[in-house]
């Protein structure tokens, strides 16, 4: 069994939707990232950090899914990072109505000692020099490293930004991030380009349209799963990269069809996800409930 590091925001997050409204509840992309894997029964950790104002019963839902939390630093009189989004009736598209990143402005990870030697190791989407310094206290080099990233930094650190793409194996991104990232719309040129940076595989989401697989000379092509209730997407995309993660450290080694299950994985948990707000239709998620949506994405 492989140990998963997870470096990613833990936060509060206020939502509304066509369907309802919530507020200061649970979010971030370490959490969602954490509670998706922890369905595979791994050893995983969250690298994270929260202020004061972070109610210990968060830390221990956390906790019952037998994630470590030692990575997740408490800053004492600080508050924990804070977003707020409005979803509008095309639930593709949100206004982000406030971003407070309190603690997270300072965030410097420190990776815990019994996870130094993770062979899985999933760099959420933050500064690229952030995600750097994490590979850099690693004391081997993990079997895999996946790395999730966003156009904010391709506009404003883009040199870091392909520094870190040429130490990762797998690059996870959307298909708009893919062509800003090579200029190229054709996604199979624009995977050869990124394949060029460094990365065996590449993943790039289509949204509705699912997502497309890419390794040496492999390529796949995986659909959603077409639930009908949608009340929320927040954290779709980091629950879709917790169950590729997740499957991939129960998994004894990484192979392009490996990864391809594993999409498929990603795909059926982040399903139940956005069936209702924040985390509530994955904390509890069955494997059982699972495998039957894979089953129907295979087909």
């Amino acid at each position: 069994m492989n140990k998963l590091l997870i470096v990613g925001t833990v936060a509060f997050d206020s939502i509304e939707t066509p369907f309802g409204k919530v507020e200061k509840i649970l979010g971030g992309s370490g959490m969602f990232i954490g509670v998706s894997s922890s369905v595979f029964n791994i050893n995983n950790a969250i690298v994270s950090v929260v202020g004061s104002d972070f109610p210990e019963e968060y830390l221990t839902l956390l906790k019952t899914k037998k994630i470590d939390i030692s990575g997740i630093e408490i800053v004492k009189g600080g508050k924990t990072f804070f977003w707020e989004g409005l979803y509008h009736v095309n639930m593709n598209h949100r206004d982000t109505i406030t971003t407070e990143l309190n603690v997270l402005a300072d965030f410097k990870p420190i990776v815990p000692n019994n996870y130094k030697n993770a062979e899985i190791v999933l760099l959420g989407n933050l500064h690229p020099s952030t995600q750097l310094s994490v590979l850099e206290q690693m004391n081997s080099k993990p079997k895999l490293v996946i790395l999730d990233t966003m156009n904010y930094w391709m506009d404003n650190s883009l040199d870091e930004l392909v520094n870190v793409i040429s130490k990762v194996d797998l690059l996870c991104i959307n298909d708009q991030e893919a062509e800003q990232l090579t200029g190229e719309s054709d996604l199979k040129i624009a995977a050869k380009k990124i394949s060029k940076l460094g990365p065996k595989f590449l993943i790039i989401k289509k949204g509705e349209f699912g997502s497309l697989v890419f390794g040496e000379d492999d390529y796949y092509n995986c659909p959603i799963f077409p639930t009908e209730k949608v009340k929320d997407p927040t954290g779709a995309g980091d629950t879709f990269a917790g169950g590729l993660a997740g499957y991939l450290a129960s998994c004894s080694e990484i192979s392009f069809d490996e990864v391809k299950k594993g999409v498929m994985y990603g795909t059926a948990i982040a399903s139940y996800c956005i069936e209702d707000f924040g985390p509530n239709n994955i904390m509890n998620l069955d494997i059982n409930l699972i495998e039957q949506r894979v089953s129907k994405i295979k087909k």
